[in-house]
């Protein structure tokens, strides 16, 4: 039990005490320990700056980088590259994935210092807890921006003037959700970009026959892991005037999250089609579609806690469609 001078400070000088808020899930009176991770280990100033990149959370950075490995494995296989192609390519994308996914989160934050306030889910966000200020999260930007171009530039001219090019959507995207229910097919656009980005740096141009539905497929994809997420905050995005499919969804969140799936699948089936992918890639589809399926019929849309597993789950849906995929190209250069 904590002490009342303790009380006293945590509400009222909190950032005296970084591992401590207020509970989202109990009364504001009520202060409980967060949970530390291996970030608290850093030294204090760090923190907010490693905070801001949310690289405690992996995920986000897989279902960046999983439609990169699928359009970069798919290339290798069409054109029976040698295995260091893949390899290269695939430490590049990773590389890329990490920090763009930071630069993301960055610009998100700076966008919605004010909204994540609003959120409980949000509200102990650097920015928000004013931990750092604007103009130090900018001077940050620019350093992971910096790194980034640096990954980009390794790639062909062709596709570092397409990678370029999704930079305005990445910006754009924050905005989204004060216009639109739709910020989440917003972030479907952004988030796949590396569908149609890993084929260019393999073959120094994209197969748009191929990548425009392994790119929809993705998009859909990613409107059903972001709707799931979106489901955690809908009731404080009401009162905050946040817009997204979650909201627009509402009752029929199940029946047309289970129809994105089919769409998700059935769009990543076709460009294994087009691309004569064998069955290998075809059993790795197959098992990302039970595997939406079941989240999408077992997630508790009134449940924080059951969103949020829902939502890292989806990440194993693009994992096997890459191991399919992968499977796929170890059996062709065996052959």
């Amino acid at each position: 039990m904590l002490l009342p001078r303790t009380t006293w400070l945590l509400r009222h000088r909190p950032r005296q005490f970084p591992r401590l808020q207020y509970s989202t899930r109990l009364s504001s009176s009520t202060l409980v320990p967060v949970t530390r991770t291996w970030v608290d280990r850093l030294p204090h100033k760090m923190q907010p700056y490693v905070y801001l990149t949310r690289v405690d959370k992996p995920i986000g950075t897989l279902l960046l980088f999983y439609p990169c490995a699928w359009s970069i494995t798919m290339a290798s296989y069409a054109l029976h590259a040698p295995i260091t192609t893949p390899l290269t390519y695939i430490g590049l994308f990773g590389a890329g994935a990490v920090v763009m996914r930071g630069a993301g989160c960055t610009i998100n934050d700076m966008w919605d210092k004010n909204l994540d306030k609003a959120v409980a889910r949000t509200r102990e966000r650097p920015l928000a807890r004013g931990d750092i200020t604007r103009r130090q999260a900018l001077a940050f930007l620019a350093g992971q921006l910096s790194i980034g171009l640096a990954v980009l530039l390794q790639l062909n001219w062709y596709s570092i003037l397409l990678g370029a090019s999704s930079l305005s959507v990445v910006i754009i995207y924050p905005l989204m959700k004060r216009i639109t229910y739709w910020p989440q097919a917003v972030l479907g656009v952004a988030y796949n970009w590396g569908a149609l980005l890993g084929w260019s740096a393999v073959s120094g141009i994209a197969n748009w026959t191929v990548c425009l539905p392994l790119y929809a497929g993705g998009i859909a994809w990613t409107l059903v892991y972001d709707s799931i997420y979106a489901h955690q905050d809908k009731r404080d995005d009401v009162s905050a005037g946040i817009r997204s499919t979650a909201l627009l969804f509402g009752e029929n969140t199940k029946p047309i999250l289970g129809a994105l799936s089919a769409t998700s699948v059935s769009f990543l089936a076709l460009a294994g089609y087009l691309n004569a992918q064998s069955l290998p890639f075809y059993v790795g589809v197959s098992l990302a579609a039970i595997q939406l399926g079941r989240i999408v019929y077992r997630t508790d849309y009134e449940s924080r806690e059951s969103c949020w597993k829902g939502f890292v789950d989806c990440g194993w849906a693009g994992f096997t469609v890459w191991m399919g995929t992968l499977a796929d190209y170890a059996f062709l250069m065996l052959s």
